[in-house]
Order: C-alpha cells, then structure tokens, then sequence
C-alpha cells in the first residue's frame, strides 16, 4: 500500500478520507494548523510542509477555508508536491463553481485551474453540498424567530460519508482527471429541507422566502450549483436528521 498525505485531516470531510483510507491499508499522514506532527498552515508553507509531502506517492487536498487563502496554499502544496516528487494531487471541489459567481466558489475554481496545470497528476472531484453545512445554516437562521430563506432557490445536500468513500477509491486508483460530479439523491427546495429541519429538531420557526438580488442570487435559483444528472447519493437530508436528531432530540 502507498503512503498518502490528506490535507485539513481533522475536518468534516478529511477525517473520513483518512478513516477510509487507513481501513484499506494505507499510510496515512493528517496535516492541519494543529494536528501533530504535520502541524503546517498551507498558506505559509515551509519546511513543515516539505516534511510531510516527503515520501508520499499521493495528497489529498481537503483543506478549504471560505475566509480566503485557498489559491496562495494550493500553490504552496504544489510547489512542495513537486519537490516531493508525488504522483497523484487529489482535489475536492463544489459542483457549481463554474456556473455560480460566488466569492468562496471563484476560488475553488481557481484551485482546480491550479490542480490541472501543476504538472502532476490528477484527479478533480466537484460534490454538492454537505447535509452537515445545511444543518448549520439553518441553525444559524433558526435563532431568529423567522426563518428567512432565499426564495425560488433548491438544493441537493449528500451524505459526507459517501463522499468520503468516493474520495479514498480515486486516492487509490490512477490520475483520472476531471471525474463525474457527485450529487445527493433528491433535489428540494431550500424551504422543504427547512421545514423537514425544523421537524427534526423540534423547534418552531414561521418561515418566509424572500426575494434577493444580484447574479449569485439568479445562479443559485438558475439551479447552477446543482447536478440532478449525477444524484448518486443514497443518504436523504431526513434520514440524516434521523441520525443526528433522533427525531426532535435537539428542542
């Protein structure tokens, strides 16, 4: 088996990866700000990073941060990558980050652009959204006694697990380039996830779509970041909710 580097290792997703990927026999290094002993921010690079690429045939990049710096420790992995002489660059990307002009998307996309161009070889796998980032969004939105939600907009959240699964076969396998998307199994409106969310919890919110505005808005409504031609997944968002919520544990 080879030894493999996944970045953000400690995340939602890289945990995963790296829980998959040592269940079928490979070494695995974690990197991440904190986690010993690849503690290495990706924006700074340096020596650490050079150490944790050393001898690793393939890195899985899952690091990933909507703040900003995610082009400048792309270029920094690459550059250390190469150094390293690895085989195979990993990327988990967004489905939609060509259609949507969304600050956070026009930088994974960047990312990619980096990925394809970098010399080495690799595989780019773009998903939807997590059912975990839906959950905490309408956390978020549920503190106010009005759930407001962008009106006319769907979405299609996968289960992370599968994702995760998916992630560790290419890791395994051969540069394959741009792959076919991965989507979850059921494209629903923003206000049916909402109300299925607010069942699962226990709490009562009024909800209420409201209209925006501006090309994020239209291509997000537009159905841009969706990908119902590639609903692989199995996992719903309610049998999700299930698990996490146990049917209104959370009041």
């Amino acid at each position: 088996m080879t030894t493999i580097l996944v970045t953000g290792g400690t995340g939602t997703l890289g945990r995963l990866v790296t829980e998959r990927l040592r269940a079928d026999g490979h070494e695995v290094r974690v990197l991440s700000r904190h986690s010993r002993p690849y503690a290495v921010d990706l924006r700074e690079g340096g020596a650490g990073l050079d150490e944790a690429v050393a001898g690793v045939r393939t890195v899985v990049h899952c690091a990933s941060s909507p703040k900003g710096g995610d082009e400048r420790a792309a270029e920094n992995l690459i550059a250390a990558a190469r150094r390293a002489g690895v085989e195979h660059l990993v990327y988990i990307s967004i489905v939609g980050v060509d259609r949507v002009p969304f600050g956070y998307y026009r930088s994974k996309l960047a990312v990619e652009k980096l990925v394809q161009e970098s010399g080495l070889g690799w595989t780019v796998l773009r998903a939807t959204q997590f059912h975990d980032l839906l959950v905490q969004l309408f956390g978020a939105l549920a503190k106010s006694p009005v759930l407001l939600l962008p009106a006319g907009v769907s979405d299609q959240p996968v289960e992370v697990a599968e994702v995760a699964d998916r992630l560790a076969e290419l890791a395994s396998g051969a540069p394959a380039g741009r792959v076919a998307d991965m989507g979850g199994p059921e494209v629903r409106t923003f206000e049916s996830l909402a109300h299925t969310y607010l069942k699962a919890t226990g709490r009562r919110r009024a909800v209420l779509n409201t209209p925006l505005f501006g090309g994020t808005y239209r291509a997000f409504r537009e159905g841009g970041h969706l990908a119902p031609e590639h609903a692989v997944g199995k996992g719903t968002f309610a049998e999700y909710l299930e698990r996490r919520f146990g049917g209104g544990a959370d009041r």
